[in-house]
């Protein structure tokens, strides 16, 4: 296999899209960061894997796809920017979304509370019913094709690659288009793919949001895909008790193992979700809730002119919903999906509602013709309900009224107003500018407090004071220098500052106690807290007597009213009587009358001078210089062939480093 095909990394497609690293990989393609040089953006590129690639009717397919979903204007739907083909390699140019997949948080998170789901799936379904509109099914809807981008984003990703699947020539049969976790039962049973299908992969993913599982768990792929054609998707409270019950219905209108008695597209699904968020009941599955008369299903627009929809003995929306244990000679039923798994105990409601299919009449009628009622259903439209209702509805206000309606104001100081703005209206507040006052410690424009304070119970649309800071107060810094200390500390005071503990220096010009400088320097605007430093003289420095000779730093020192300590130093290479040490140190405050201790060289000690008569001038210069000792020739040959070195001095032991006199001649 053509190894550039397998990774494409660093290659620049059609001269403009460089592939710079690998984002993901799937079944069938590969989406890679990449940058349009040509617009200076990133994108996202998906390369369609080799082996698929080659295959013209795919090809076709994957194109026609990218060409629809290009289309598509939703902010809820990754947008495709380009497609091409560089050689052999297939490219789609799409949006390039920051931040996790849905299933990157799931695993993060494990399951979500009911308001993060209901924000999440209403963005996924908002781009599938653009999608749906444009006569396009995705069929693979899944967390992992959910990102999830900065802020509120939600963008359902990969549309129309499952499609181009779906036509290739060597696909078997009895293939699968989709994961098996999020397949309809349709899709398993009969292979058929229409907007229904991503309706209920939109349901278990709303499934697994609320409760951080899946409904349907297998061994195999296989055995999870007939699950959901055996098996009812459970209400989300089975697992998470305390779910509202307007959930569990969402789930289980979504979810129904008959396409039928779903809504027909992403819209209508979207549709009963605001219904639910304002509080009003779940609309039926007939044209008075959704206008199904346009949608795409037959038995959808059947049940709508009837003016009917079934629901399931459990309270679930759709026939196929039937509580395992109603009726103990049909417990099992549903793992036979057929005729029987979805009649049983449904009833028929007219147009009126429920209250008009259940009129005492009509009961009394299907009694008469055999048929019981199940203990839920009896119970659930008996008097008890409305106590029970009764006591949830003023359960419910009081805590409302209570506390259900505050919560914690977030804390926005430090913030620049900008920032501390938005974090407020992403909380349902409105902010306002109150008066701004002078802070020591948070920066001129940025929130210093609010009103009422962080922490506080506030409720959603309540008005927030932002109290912003002027900065420090500032004053400015008088021209002190010149002044005795004192002094400076007094003005300093009364221009509003402090003064800071003085720093010294020596100076040969400015007499002891007088301010040489301040810090900062003078007029400059400088905040009332922070100190002022004072940079006073201590008079002028004490000499360097290093490296002079003992007489002559005497009289340098009594010159400057000091008197030197002599000492003798363990060793030295300077000349004996030579200053190699002093304190106090050089250039530190001068005390007139102060003692200075200073170290003087013995000189460097003698060795022994080597005997080099009769070398060459050569042989005898390296051998004093590696005893130490420096070297004059007196050569008056010229450096004449054969001559030697014929005396030299001193002789005997002279003083490390100094400097061994040769005569060159000719020894007779």
């Amino acid at each position: 296999m053509d190894t550039t095909l397998s990774a494409p990394i660093g290659q620049l497609l059609d001269g403009r899209y460089l592939v710079e690293s690998q984002l993901a990989r799937g079944g069938m393609a590969a989406v890679y960061l990449g940058r349009d040089v040509r617009l200076d953006r990133t994108v996202a590129l998906k390369i369609a894997h080799p082996e698929l690639a080659s295959d013209r009717e795919f090809t076709d397919r994957f194109i026609g796809e990218a060409r629809a979903v290009a289309r598509l204007s939703s902010p809820n739907v990754v947008a495709v920017f380009d497609q091409g083909a560089t050689g052999d390699i297939n490219y789609i140019a799409m949006e390039y979304v920051p931040g996790p997949t849905l299933r990157e948080l799931l695993n993060a998170r494990g399951r979500l509370s009911p308001r993060e789901s209901l924000d999440i799936i209403e963005g996924v379904l908002s781009g599938l019913a653009a999608a749906h509109d444009a006569g396009i099914i995705h069929r693979d809807v899944k967390p992992e094709n959910v990102l999830l981008g900065t802020g509120s984003t939600v963008k359902v990703a990969d549309f129309g690659l499952a499609r181009a699947a779906a036509g290739m020539r060597n696909t078997k049969t009895g293939l699968l288009i989709g994961t098996a976790a999020y397949l309809a039962p349709e899709q398993v049973s009969s292979s058929a793919s229409d907007a229904r299908t991503d309706v209920y992969a939109a349901g278990v993913m709303l499934f697994e949001m609320l409760t951080g599982t899946q409904p349907h768990t297998g061994d195999t792929p296989l055995a999870v895909a007939y699950k959901h054609v055996n098996a009812v998707v459970p209400a989300p409270s089975s697992l998470i008790p305390g779910l509202p019950a307007a959930l569990d219905a969402l789930v289980a209108l979504s979810t129904n193992r008959d396409p039928a008695e779903r809504p027909p597209d992403a819209g209508h699904f979207l549709y009963a979700i605001g219904q639910v968020r304002r509080g009003m009941p779940i609309p039926p599955v007939r044209a008075g809730a959704y206008g199904a008369q346009n949608s795409p299903d037959p038995g959808y627009r059947a049940a709508a002119a009837g003016g009917t929809f079934s629901m399931a003995a459990t309270g679930r929306i759709g026939g196929s919903g039937m509580a395992a244990g109603t009726d103990q000679h049909l417990v099992g039923a549903a793992a036979a999906p057929g005729p029987a798994a979805s009649s049983h105990h449904t009833m028929i409601v007219p147009a009126g509602g429920m209250e008009a299919g259940y009129a005492d009449d009509g009961a009394r009628s299907a009694r008469s013709r055999g048929y019981r009622e199940p203990f839920l259903q009896r119970w659930l439209f008996s008097r008890r309900i409305l106590i029970v209702l009764a006591v949830i509805v003023i359960g419910g206000a009081t805590w409302w009224l209570a506390a259900g309606q505050y919560f914690s104001l977030p804390r926005v100081t430090d913030m620049t107003v900008t920032s501390a703005k938005a974090e407020l209206a992403n909380a349902g507040l409105t902010a306002r500018i109150g008066r701004s006052q002078h802070s020591d410690s948070v920066p001129a424009g940025d929130v210093i407090t609010t009103v009422p304070g962080s922490g506080s119970n506030v409720k959603h649309g309540q008005v927030v004071t932002l109290i912003t800071s002027l900065g420090p107060v500032l004053a400015n810094v008088p021209n002190v220098t010149g002044q005795p200390v004192a002094n400076a500390q007094q003005a300093l005071e009364q221009a509003g500052l402090k003064p800071a503990s003085p720093t010294y220096e020596t100076s040969s010009t400015v007499p002891v106690g007088i301010v040489i400088a301040t810090i900062p320097v003078a007029y400059t605007n400088w905040p009332k807290y922070k100190p002022v430093g004072l940079v006073v003289s201590s008079g002028p420095p004490l000499p360097d007597f290093i490296g002079l000779p003992f007489a002559q730093a005497q009289g340098e020192a009594a010159s400057v009213g000091v008197t030197l300590d002599l000492e003798t130093a363990a060793s030295s290479n300077l000349p004996a009587g030579t200053v190699i040490r002093q304190s106090p140190a050089a250039n530190t405050a001068l005390r007139s009358g102060e003692v200075v201790v200073v170290w003087v060289s013995p000189g460097p000690p003698e060795v022994a001078v080597p005997d080099v008569q009769g070398l060459t001038q050569q042989q005898a210069t390296s051998e004093l210089k590696a005893a130490g000792f420096q070297v004059a020739v007196n050569d008056t040959f010229g450096g004449a062939a054969g001559s030697t070195v014929s005396s030299y001095s001193p002789t005997g032991d002279a003083p490390k480093g100094s400097t061994i006199t040769i005569n060159i001649g000719f020894n007779l």
